[in-house]
């Protein structure tokens, strides 16, 4: 989210900045922002026919003249902020762009690794040179803790919005992990690689299809000790019995599930898991985890419905889809998307950009499909298993080639408009329309009855009772009142310029 977008801010520097002899090599002359940018040589002119004496030397400053905007970037971006809204208001009403309920993999699984893809991408252009090592690594902590700061705000339980006008939150139930804190985690791991690898980046590439590769190890390396931790630890870890208290029902009661096994797949017994019970605690896990609509918990499957009389305990029990183990694994998506950064930086020409971003792309498809229907480890989202990550970043390249070959390459930008205004400013989005606090402040205005409010009545009488259909209705809602409105809204912030940084 926006964390990309502030990261995209990049460090121009100056001639002399480069290494001697490789200015003619120069790479990638984009800024952080997108924007591709010509610095005019210092030059010194003379008149002819004069004299010596009469030669004036003229030092010309350095110019930043803005040319063509990488619109790819806020676009996807801003693609990513609309599944969100899609998925998270639509959902209920559609199960099938709902999370997957366990292996398998729908709309809103597509999501969070978008947006970890993004920000590699973004962490690459920003950070292709830096100044300054220790200047950069304070703003990469800062950042990390400005995200974890809202994570835990928006998501920890403090915030009730958009529906439950009351807030606060009991620190005994209290959330640590969610959607912007791994986005911090993956961010920091990812942000600091590149930049403590900064003498190391070569200015050139040597010639081969994988020398690439090989010039960025380094970021490599990082992502295949993280996929190292994720699979020795799911694999090998022992998982014991383990116990928790139901306090969705009348009574608080006491379940134990049983398990005594390692390297499970499955909902109740996996490392995923244990990791996250032993080291926040299960009172602090998401308590309403989406594997409650399966088929092993409610007759209402794939759609959310009681539970059955004789469902399994894990059904009622907290499990964190955020969680640290599989953060750790989704290093692996900003790894992929940072390597996609450094394919624009490196390689000038259109055609081979997309060679790169496409070939890997499929590759990693392929992989992810391979993995999950030959059963070796499957597709799922709230493990963040390999096949997962495989899969979701091979969409993600295509995705983004795609938007690249239509927006850079085509020229055909306006199509694509609301959302790059969504991705400029995608934290405003985020929290204003994702986290519903634009749509709790309104319900905060009602008459008589909370549910009197504006929000409800356009709800049911401009979109529900028009086309006598609930699900139909809410869904255009989300599409009009909500992605619609907040495109427009950062369009308008667009012209004025005024961002939402972290």
């Amino acid at each position: 989210m926006d964390e990309a977008k502030k990261m995209e801010e990049g460090i121009n520097t100056t001639q002399k900045d480069y290494h001697n002899g490789e200015l003619k090599q120069e790479i990638e002359r984009t800024n952080g922002n997108g924007e591709s940018i010509e610095h005019d040589r210092d030059t010194r002119s003379t008149q002819e026919g004069e004299s010596v004496q009469q030669i004036v030397e003229q030092e010309q400053p350095f110019v930043k003249q803005k040319t063509k905007r990488i619109a790819t970037l806020d676009a996807f971006r801003g693609l990513t902020i609309v599944l969100m809204i899609l998925v998270d208001d639509a959902g209920g009403a559609y199960p099938q762009i709902d999370h997957s309920p366990w292996n398998g993999c729908t709309l809103a699984d597509f999501v969070m690794p978008f947006f970890l893809f993004i920000v590699g991408v973004a962490i690459a252009l920003a950070l292709k040179r830096i100044p300054k090592v220790k200047d950069a690594v304070k703003k990469i902590i800062l950042r990390t803790l400005k995200l974890l700061f809202w994570g835990v705000l928006l998501q920890g339980g403090y915030s009730h919005a958009p529906d439950d006008l009351s807030y606060g939150v009991d620190m005994r139930f209290i959330r640590w992990c969610g959607i912007l804190q791994r986005i911090a985690l993956v961010y920091c791991v990812v942000a600091l690689i590149e930049t403590y690898t900064t003498k190391l980046r070569p200015s050139t590439l040597k010639p081969g299809h994988l020398s690439i590769f090989s010039a960025y190890r380094w970021q490599w390396f990082g992502g295949f000790v993280a996929f190292v931790i994720y699979m020795v630890t799911t694999f090998s870890l022992y998982v014991p019995d383990w116990s928790f208290v139901d306090y969705n029902s009348k009574e608080p009661k006491r379940y134990t599930v049983q398990c005594g096994m390692r390297g499970h797949l499955g909902p109740a017994c996996n490392a995923v898991g244990y990791v996250d019970r032993q080291i926040w605690g299960i009172n602090h896990l998401y308590s309403q985890p989406v594997w409650t609509r399966l088929k092993a918990c409610t007759l209402s499957s794939p759609a959310e419905g009681p539970l059955r009389k004789n469902a399994p305990f894990w059904c009622r029990a907290p499990f964190e889809p955020e969680g640290l183990l599989s953060s750790i694994s989704a290093i692996l998506s900003g790894s992929i998307g940072i390597h996609y950064g450094h394919v624009l930086i490196h390689f000038k020409g259109h055609s081979e950009r997309l060679k790169q971003w496409l070939s890997m792309g499929l590759l990693l498809l392929i992989l992810g499909i391979i993995l999950h229907f030959t059963d070796a480890i499957p597709i799922n989202k709230q493990l963040y298993s390999f096949s997962y990550v495989c899969f979701t970043a091979g969409a993600a390249g295509i995705v983004f080639s795609v938007f690249y070959l239509l927006i850079d390459v085509c020229g055909l930008r306006t199509p694509f408009l609301l959302l790059e205004w969504i991705g400029m400013n995608a934290m405003l989005v985020f929290v204003m329309a994702a986290q519903g606090i634009f749509a709790a402040f309104v319900n905060g205005w009602y008459y008589q009855d909370p549910d009197n409010s504006l929000v409800y009545w356009i709800q049911n009488h401009v979109f529900v009772n028009v086309w006598h259909s609930e699900r139909l209705g809410t869904l255009l809602y989300v599409i009009f009142a909500e992605i619609t409105f907040w495109g427009v809204v950062a369009g308008i912030l667009h012209r004025l310029g005024i961002y939402w940084k972290l």
